[in-house]
């Protein structure tokens, strides 16, 4: 059928139609509304990040990352001094927002067992120390004075002040409303099928009919490679999906974002008491429709480092476990304007998509609105791809 045929959803005059309704497209759509933009922001609810996200609050490099993949270093350091100006961004959202988040940025902990594992960290500190970042070495002594709850077997630990911690499921909330009051039209459970670009206006085919409008942004994590393919621009996003679990409440203990030097790990106390421990353990996808899924090996071990380095979590009942799904690109995000089209933009966080949330939003905004972005997009160009596009095209004829 063609896709001009089909008939119209209940939904028109819309100048703005963000894919994706996660953390960044939710405050995309947002802004822009509260700018005086009308504004439509769909999700699939497909392969979603952001509501199944732990809420960590990242600003140093995670050792996961270094060691998992090295070939991203260069582009994880480049994209560093957006780190702890997206913390800001979410200090900056969290005045603004009408209830509270449970926001806490009062540093991360990311600890050693052996002398090995503190000597990597201190390389790694002195080369964020030379990037601008605030972080610093933690002996033993230190440990037992900022962090009694952590094991004996911490021997020392990188400490970033700027790291911390946000109720994701507060948070998602609390965006969503701000947008509503601005009169964002969020339609859910929704997936654009078809991007058709016809002059100045754009066509999206849905399962409900075409929605018509002047300009899109691409806000949908790992699905916007595919959406990304639809006009001609390649941006490899690739979905992974990853292991959570939360225990009961208990009383106020750990007020640092923890990790581990070289194992997967991240752990933080919400504000009602509960210990939400992730970092990258696998998930897995289940047929017919990829649902991402708890794997029990990553349930047992992921609980047992846990208890490991805090041994209060070996005291505490789970109460629940999960799999969300992470995009990886090549470190860096995309953002901005289409190179091919300027009714298209690309709002896609890197590496921590969560805490890059409000700050990418923030940026895309003010391309958007033919802004000056508070921070240089250069870096972030969809078009470092594109040589990678050519290649796969020669590749596949």
């Amino acid at each position: 059928m063609n896709i001009e045929s089909i008939p119209h959803p209940v939904i028109s005059e819309i100048d703005t139609v963000i894919i994706g309704g996660g953390i960044v497209g939710s405050c995309l759509a947002a802004f822009l509304a509260e700018d005086g933009d009308r504004v439509a922001c769909i999700d699939d609810g497909h392969h979603s990040g952001s509501t199944a996200n732990a809420g960590s609050l990242h600003v140093q490099m995670q050792s996961r990352n270094i060691r998992l993949s090295p070939q991203l270093l260069p582009d994880l350091e480049r994209a560093l001094p957006l780190y702890p100006k997206a913390v800001n961004a979410w200090k900056e959202l969290d005045n603004r927002l009408e209830t509270n988040i449970d926001l806490k940025v009062a540093g991360g902990l990311m600890v050693a067992e052996t002398e090995e594992q503190y000597e990597f960290l201190k390389k790694k500190c002195e080369r964020e120390l030379a990037l601008g970042l605030n972080v610093e070495m933690l002996d033993r002594t230190d440990i037992e004075r900022i962090a009694p709850y952590l094991g004996k077997s911490i021997v020392g630990a990188e400490m970033c002040a700027d790291e911390g911690k946000v109720n994701p499921l507060l948070a998602n909330t609390a965006i969503k409303k701000m947008g509503k009051l601005a009169g964002v039209h969020f339609l859910n459970r929704l997936r654009v099928e078809q991007i058709l670009i016809k002059g100045q206006e754009i066509l999206l085919s849905t399962k409900n009919g075409v929605i018509r409008t002047g300009r899109i942004a691409i806000a949908a994590g790992s699905g916007g490679g595919h959406l990304a393919q639809q006009i001609g621009i390649h941006i490899p996003t690739i979905p992974e999906p990853l292991h959570m679990n939360i225990t009961e409440p208990t009383i106020n203990l750990i007020p640092h974002l923890i990790q581990h030097a070289e194992r997967s790990i991240t752990m933080k106390q919400l504000g009602t008491g509960n210990i939400v421990i992730g970092g990258g353990w696998p998930a897995k996808f289940d047929k017919p429709k990829d649902h991402p899924t708890v794997r029990m090996s990553s349930l047992l071990g992921n609980l047992r480092l846990a208890g490991h380095i805090a041994p209060i979590i070996n005291t505490l009942a789970l109460i629940r476990t999960w799999a969300g799904v992470n995009s990886i690109t090549d470190g860096r995000s995309v953002l901005g304007i289409a190179e091919t089209n300027d009714q298209v933009y690309f709002a896609l966080p890197g590496d921590a998509g969560y805490t890059l949330g409000p700050l990418c939003a923030k940026l895309v905004m003010e391309v958007m609105q033919n802004r000056h972005p508070s921070f240089a997009l250069d870096d972030y160009s969809h078009t470092r791809f594109s040589g990678n596009y050519q290649r796969m095209n020669v590749e596949i004829n």
